[in-house]
């Protein structure tokens, strides 16, 4: 999916803007823009504390198109002694209320509580019904979108006219250049053919999520339940974002709303072509769920949309990172299999070679050695945690940040027969827990937060070592 951002000023005739940090390690984001980086959520807890400040900035790469887009610096103005409010909000309940509520109605109710601080993620498909929507309730709206370089041609053009047909600027995010020259000189253009998709989906679409919405409070996407059988079938109208975090950081930062999740396909095909919206052409040459050129293909009829997705791999478990808390435990994780009782055995994480798999007298000699000639950092984890997975990103990215630096990067798997040692000797609390080896020091050093985004535990590590 392409991810962009853009803003309407819709009926009300002035835009608010979200400001987001420039990385400066990226040739892409200095010439195109990007936010600062963003860590896995770990925690999706259902109430949810949401500071009410709001800033009026320009937003990625987008120069307003009129002169009122600004909100005056007046609005900004706080008075001495003022104490701001924190808004506690039961998302878990709001989704129940919500549960039979028409597209229009969530859309209108997220744009109304968010403000400039959700944006609709755009994908280049059938959500563009998501921004007619967002046209159809008079409230200003933002449009994001992720250009992974890897589009069809037919994407971007649609991308223009979508621009054209509501008078708004998508301003999209691009993979970290660095990034993606490592990935195809070390394995080629096409190695997700032969060991997945994950490893080139985490470079060209989910660090780039993470980087935009690490600037927003929520986030608008055309998830539907009918989309993905094995991955999509609850997707609740609105939810505490199990992956990502956004501005605030940590638990609960972000809020994820599906306005079309209780709509079918087809019910979708009749708004957009009652509306007479523009499309993607390749919907007419039987693509329906569209993705990256290499990885989509059109689908025959009687076939199910995401089977022409990543068409080599498991049809249950089709999602490339960006709707990954919608993977649960018993649902096939890439490599996973399902045994004849119904049981499954999910596939490792971390897997890569920067991350060592300690075994059970790997980690107890680590334990006894006071004289360390390196210093460690090590997960204690769980492979059907779905926290675990959530931060599996953002660990690989430390490991390949912390490669050749002196520090070593493990893991240790400490469910099942090995939890109560784990829980005995290595302070695990809950899945997953950090520990930091030091160099001159036998006792570890257990990682406190619960923001598990790589520049955190870089920091931790940093500090420490």
């Amino acid at each position: 999916m392409a991810l962009s951002f853009t803003s309407s000023s819709a009926v009300h005739g002035s835009s608010l803007y979200s400001s987001f940090e420039q990385p400066k390690d990226s040739f892409l984001d200095a010439q195109f823009g990007s936010s600062q980086p963003l860590g896995w959520l770990n925690l999706p807890s259902t109430a949810v504390k949401f500071s009410r400040r709001r800033c009026a900035v320009k937003p990625l790469n987008a120069e307003p198109k009129r002169k009122d887009s600004i909100v005056p610096s007046a609005a900004t103005i706080v008075a001495p002694g003022w104490v701001e409010k924190v808004e506690v909000e039961d998302y878990e309940k709001l989704a129940n209320e919500l549960e039979n509520a028409s597209p229009l109605e969530i859309m209108d109710k997220a744009l109304e509580k968010f403000g400039n601080d959700i944006a609709i993620a755009f994908s280049g498909a059938e959500d563009v019904a998501l921004i007619e929507y967002a046209r159809l309730t008079g409230r200003p709206f933002r449009v994001f979108s992720l250009d992974t370089g890897r589009l069809n041609p037919e994407t971007y053009k649609f991308f223009d006219e979508v621009e054209r047909h509501y008078g708004i600027r998508i301003e999209y995010m691009f993979p970290d250049a660095v990034e993606v020259q490592a990935l195809v000189r070390s394995k080629g253009l096409f190695s997700f053919y032969e060991d997945g998709h994950q490893e080139c989906c985490r470079v060209r679409k989910v660090r780039p999520l993470r980087r935009a919405l690490k600037g927003l409070r929520a986030w608008i996407t055309g998830q539907r339940k009918d989309q993905s059988p094995g991955t999509r079938s609850e997707v609740p109208v609105v939810q505490v974002d199990p992956v990502f975090e956004g501005m605030d950081g940590g638990v609960g930062s972000l809020v994820k709303w599906n306005p079309v999740a209780n709509v079918k396909g087809q019910d979708v095909w009749k708004f957009l072509r009652t509306m007479n919206v523009p499309v993607n052409s390749l919907h007419a040459k039987g693509y329906i769920s569209i993705g990256c050129e290499p990885c989509t293909r059109p689908v025959l009829p009687g076939q199910h949309e995401r089977e022409g997705r990543w068409w080599w791999e498991d049809s249950k478990a089709k999602e490339c990172g960006l709707h990954k808390g919608n993977i649960k435990e018993e649902t096939l994780n890439g490599n996973g299999t399902v045994h004849a009782n119904g049981t499954s055995t999910n596939a490792d994480l971390f897997v890569t070679e920067n991350v060592v798999n300690l075994s059970r007298p790997g980690i107890e000699n680590l334990l006894k050695l006071e004289n360390r000639k390196e210093p460690w950092v090590v997960v204690l984890y769980a492979p059907w945690c779905q926290f675990c997975q959530a931060m599996e990103g953002s660990y690989v990215e430390l490991a390949e940040k912390l490669a050749g630096s002196g520090v070593k990067v493990g893991k240790f798997r400490a469910d099942g027969e090995e939890k109560t040692f784990a829980q005995q000797e290595l302070q695990l609390g809950s899945f997953p827990t950090i520990l930091f080896f030091p160099k001159h020091s036998s006792y570890p050093i257990k990682y406190p937060s619960e923001k598990r985004d790589v520049d955190s535990l870089l920091a931790f590590v940093s500090a420490l070592r």
